[in-house]
């Protein structure tokens, strides 16, 4: 019997103080006070500051308009979770005594192929999936291609855009998870907790804005959709795999107005939205790969997976 992907933080440091009071607050000072700071720069060097409002300088799509590239203020943007993940590491590796091994994975080592697969299978599903939207409602969609930001922003998507995802993953499908299981003994809480702060961290994102608040369902069902996978297959490998993918084909494919990720991306979706549309894809495409990573991986003991108790 293998030691399940909670469990690998037993031999760690592991008061609930650490994980709950000193860890986040370590964290969240390099990841939005340390990490702000070139954002921050960046910004008053370039905003009209005459004319800002209180109102302006906390709307997203304002903050970025200010720069003279989409690209600069995206890699700036993303260089506060890059700083974040300097602060995650430090926290687990001083605070906690714990190795980037088992904060990733139940197994001895951690399981490239499993990241390398999810990746692949999402990518090809976006790559199939696009252009066949792009021919039901070729009017929702127009062509802003321009190569050489492209190139730059193929660049900062090959560098930086890993360190976002996988700070996200690390943080809410690593750290918290397995620090809410160590500290509850209750895999249901370590499992959903995460899952709806994961959403909730999403509040303040602009689609928030123009889809309606109920939008925040589809970043809470993305939440839970990975942490099943982290919970049945034993380790962070495949949801890795799946939010770079996931954030690459929304960076490089299509941006709209109103996403949080402004980029010089192939296609602007200039479309109205609505909130369904945007989450019923999700509701298809997460069952089809929990099944097929189900059958692939040959997940057993569901109900002892995520409701059974931590053992320790």
């Amino acid at each position: 019997f293998s030691i399940m992907y909670i469990e690998k933080a037993k031999n760690i440091k592991n008061n609930w103080w650490r994980y709950f009071l000193v860890g986040p607050l370590i964290i969240f000072t390099f990841w939005q006070i340390i990490g702000a700071i070139p954002f921050g720069v960046g910004f008053a060097l370039n905003a009209d500051l005459d004319t800002m409002t209180a109102e302006n300088s906390s709307d997203m799509a304002y903050m970025f308009s200010v720069f003279p590239s989409k690209n600069v203020g995206l890699a700036l943007f993303l260089l506060m979770f890059a700083i974040g993940c300097i602060g995650l590491y430090l926290t687990i590796k001083f605070l906690h005594n714990q190795t980037i091994t088992s904060l990733t994975t139940s197994r001895e080592k951690i399981d490239y192929s499993r990241v390398f697969y999810c990746f692949s299978l999402v990518m090809i599903i976006s790559i199939i999936l696009f252009p066949i939207d792009l021919l039901l409602s070729p009017d929702d969609y127009e062509l802003t291609f321009n190569l050489n930001q492209f190139l730059i922003l193929l660049l900062i998507c090959l560098t930086l855009l890993p360190l976002q995802t996988s700070f996200e993953e690390y943080l809410m499908r690593g750290y918290l998870l397995q620090g809410i299981g160590i500290c509850t003994k209750s895999r249901f809480l370590a499992f959903t907790i995460p899952s709806i702060l994961f959403g909730l961290l999403h509040f303040t994102n602009p689609e928030i804005d123009k889809l309606g608040n109920e939008f925040i369902f589809a970043y809470i069902l993305m939440g839970f959709f990975l942490g099943l996978v982290t919970m049945m297959d034993e380790g962070l490998e495949l949801a890795l795999g799946w939010h770079y993918a996931n954030n690459l084909t929304a960076a490089l494919f299509v941006t709209a107005d109103w996403t949080a990720l402004k980029t010089d991306s192939i296609y602007k979706f200039v479309g109205e939205p609505d909130a369904l549309s945007q989450i019923l894809p999700a509701l298809v495409i997460f069952p089809l790969l929990i099944y097929h990573f189900s059958v692939k991986y040959k997940w057993s003991g569901w109900k002892e997976k995520l409701f059974g108790k931590v053992n320790i």
